[in-house]
C-alpha cells in the first residue's frame, strides 16, 4: 500500500529547505555530540579571575578538583568566571534534548488520542471537550505553573511544554482519521472483522503519518524558543545546567557593557529554530501528494 511517505524517498535531499534544515539541525546534533572534545570546560566550572573577560582571552583556569589547566576563552567568560563558549555548546545538548523530547511526547500522547476521538464517536465528544479546556489555558502559563508543581527538571520542563501541544496534534490526527475511516480500504477491513486496534495501526496511522511528521517539526521548534522563555524568565531548569534560554538571563544584567553574552547564545538559538521550522516545511511540500504531482508536470 503507498503511502504519502513514499513520495518521499527518490528526491527528499533535492529539496532546498530540507537540505537547510537537515545540515543545520547536523551540524548542531554534532557539536552537542561531540562537546567534551571541542576544547569546552565543564559549563559549570568557574574561576574568580576570569570575571567578564573578553572574547580570546588566555591564562590558567582553576578546575574545581584543584588542577589548573591553560584554556582558551574564545567567546569571553560571563559574571561567575564560567567559560561561554562551553556553556553555549553544552546548552545545545538541552535544547535538541527539550525540543525532540517535546515533539516524541506531544506526537504520541495526541496521536494515540486524536486516533481515538476520530474513530470512537462515543469518546469523541468527551475527548475534545478536554482538549478545548486545555487550549483555552495560555501554553507559558500552563507549563510554568507545571514547572513550579513539579519542580524544574529536563523531564518536567518537557512535560510542562508537551501538554499544551497535546490538544493541537489530537484535533490534527481527529480530523485525518475522521476522514480515513471513511476511506474504502478501512471499510473493506471492517467488513473482514480486522480487530481495532490492527485496523488503526496498520491501516489508518501509516497514512496519518505525513502530516503528523510535519507537526511534529513545529511542536519541536517551538519547544526549543519555550525553553528559552521559560530559562530566561528564571522559571525553567536550574541555573547549574546550561541553557541557551539561562545564559542569556544571566547576560541581560549586563548587557549594556557585555552585549555579547546575551547575542552569542540568541546566535545559535535563532538558527535552531529556523532549520527546524523550515524543514518543517520541506517536508510539508515533498509529501503533499499536490505538491508532487505539480514537480512531475
Amino acid at each position: 500500500m503507498n503511502t504519502p511517505l513514499s513520495f518521499v524517498r527518490p528526491r527528499w535531499w533535492a529539496h532546498g529547505s530540507v537540505r537547510f534544515g537537515v545540515l543545520v539541525l547536523g551540524l548542531m546534533t554534532a557539536l552537542a555530540l561531540a562537546a567534551p572534545w571541542l576544547g569546552t570546560l565543564e559549563p559549570s566550572a568557574m574561576d574568580s579571575n576570569y570575571i567578564n573577560k573578553p572574547m580570546g582571552s588566555h591564562g590558567p583556569f582553576a578546575l574545581p578538583d584543584g588542577q589548573t589547566l591553560a584554556h582558551t576563552f574564545w567567546l569571553g567568560s560571563d559574571s561567575f568566571g564560567r567559560d561561554i563558549y562551553s556553556r553555549v555548546i553544552y546548552g545545545t545538548r538541552i535544547s535538541l534534548l527539550v525540543g525532540a523530547g517535546t515533539a516524541l511526547l506531544s506526537l504520541s500522547l495526541g496521536g494515540l488520542l486524536g486516533m481515538l476521538a476520530g474513530y470512537f464517536r462515543t469518546l469523541d465528544a468527551v475527548l475534545m471537550r478536554v482538549m478545548d479546556g486545555l487550549m483555552a489555558i495560555p501554553a507559558v502559563l500552563l507549563a510554568i505553573a507545571l514547572v513550579a508543581a513539579l519542580g524544574a527538571s529536563v523531564a518536567t520542563v518537557v512535560v510542562a511544554i508537551a501538554i499544551p501541544e497535546v490538544p493541537r496534534v489530537t484535533r490534527l490526527v481527529r480530523s485525518l482519521v475522521l476522514s480515513l475511516r471513511e476511506e474504502p480500504f478501512v471499510e473493506a477491513a471492517r467488513a473482514l472483522a480486522t480487530p481495532t486496534p490492527q485496523i488503526l495501526w496498520r491501516h489508518i496511522l501509516p497514512n496519518a503519518m505525513a502530516p503528523l511528521l510535519v507537526q511534529g517539526t513545529f511542536v519541536a521548534a517551538s519547544a526549543v524558543l519555550s525553553e528559552a522563555v521559560l530559562s530566561f524568565l528564571g522559571l525553567g531548569l536550574p541555573p547549574d545546567i546550561p541553557t541557551w534560554g539561562n545564559i542569556m538571563a544571566e547576560g541581560r544584567v549586563q548587557f549594556s557593557l557585555y552585549p555579547e553574552q546575551v547575542l552569542i547564545p540568541a546566535m545559535f538559538l535563532v538558527p535552531t529554530v529556523l532549520a527546524i521550522n523550515v524543514l518543517g516545511d520541506g517536508l510539508r511540500d515533498l509529501l503533499d501528494p499536490k505538491f508532487a504531482a505539480r514537480e512531475r508536470t
